[in-house]
């Protein structure tokens, strides 16, 4: 049987019906002095767009997940592409930057000739 989610106490529908203010008061402190401070207008018309369609490219990697975007399809950009990301309930709270990662992981190889000592001895065709 799978266990139901909930934020803080409260189940996804509450979270939806709840203000944006009431909802700052269940974030961590960087979020809600964030919501506090005030949306700005991009983030304003990102949310308008969230609450009309389903899949919406944005730029706006330090958007937090609210409730009303939960089960939306978001394309966040990384600097090069757009992250395709299904957004998911125990998302919420997070910044979209999280879910689309910026830098590759490194993926180190054999070292160069002359990186260690006993390189000199191999053969450089």
């Amino acid at each position: 049987m799978a266990k139901e989610y909930s934020y803080r106490g409260k189940k996804l529908e509450e979270l939806k019906k709840l203000s944006i203010n009431e909802l700052a008061e269940a974030f961590p402190a960087r979020q809600r002095r964030k919501i506090k401070r005030g949306f700005s207008e991009k983030e304003k018309d990102f949310l308008e767009k969230v609450n009309k369609k389903d899949n919406v490219k944005t730029h706006l990697r330090s958007m937090i997940v609210l409730p009303l975007m939960v089960g939306k399809t978001i394309k966040i950009h990384n600097g090069k592409e757009f992250i395709v990301v299904r957004v998911q309930e125990d998302m919420i709270g997070h910044y979209l930057g999280e879910f689309a990662l910026s830098r590759k992981r490194p993926s180190h190889n054999s070292p160069g000739v002359g990186a260690t000592k006993s390189s000199s001895a191999l053969s450089v065709r």
